[in-house]
């Protein structure tokens, strides 16, 4: 049976499937959706440790595998550094940022709207420019009280699938598949960090939840951004 049609119970394979046959899955899962999708298939690298294990493990598929970075005017200047490095070694990954006027502050008063603006708006401009039928992420159900409910296939848009390769990872395992290959990572995770984000929206936290220092003191704390949660096969406006 096709990996893309599986239908597996997501909790007993976080816990029941070691370390290497979440990575054969994983390369199963990329190498299958590529032979599908072909061209079609981009990644979406956020810089974070799980999208650059994806990026790695995509690349061991087939190094002509395209991808987009979204960033923002507020990330980190270790974020900034790390991407610019990254691009610089591989040029096949595409830029993209929001540069609209926004409101003061406005990830205080209106997080959701600043999230909207700056990422989920270039993220569906990557869609539609890099023509993708098929991205590719790095998120994963035991990273947070908000992503549980995903699967390693879904389809949220009508003609846009969306592969969740790593979806069932432990952190540790990320961590693992990271030293193992020698993948660098951002600097941030250095100081603390455990979820990376805009620096005004990300704190170092003790919490047990990977997402617990995002938006602390909203209504999003812990949340997401919007991009695995909005629609993104219509382009969306830059206004306010």
């Amino acid at each position: 049976m096709s990996l893309l049609d599986a239908q597996d119970d997501l909790k007993v394979l976080v816990e029941t499937l070691n370390f290497k046959e979440k990575v054969d899955r994983s390369l199963a899962l990329i190498e299958e959706a590529y032979r599908k999708y072909s061209d079609g298939l981009v990644v979406a690298n956020s810089l974070g440790k799980d999208s650059v294990a994806v990026w790695d493990l995509a690349k061991k598929v087939n190094p002509k595998i395209r991808g987009f970075i979204v960033t923002t005017r507020f990330k980190p200047k270790e974020t900034i550094r790390f991407m610019n490095e990254t691009v610089k070694k591989y040029p096949e990954l595409k830029v993209y940022k929001n540069d609209s006027e926004i409101p003061e502050r406005l990830y205080e008063t209106n997080p959701d709207k600043c999230c909207d603006i700056l990422k989920v708006e270039p993220v569906k401009r990557a869609v539609e420019e890099m023509k993708v039928t098929c991205w590719v992420t790095g998120l994963r159900c035991t990273e947070g009280r908000t992503r549980t409910d995903f699967k390693e296939v879904e389809e949220r848009d009508k003609g846009l699938i969306k592969l969740n390769p790593i979806l069932i990872w432990k952190e540790r395992e990320v961590w693992q598949y990271l030293a193992l290959y020698g993948v660098k990572v951002n600097q941030l995770y250095g100081k603390g960090f455990r979820s990376l984000g805009c620096e005004p929206c990300t704190r170092i936290t003790n919490e047990e939840d990977e997402r617990a220092g995002r938006w602390i003191g909203t209504s999003k704390c812990g949340g997401e951004c919007g991009i695995h949660t909005r629609p993104l096969k219509t382009i969306m406006g830059a206004g306010i």
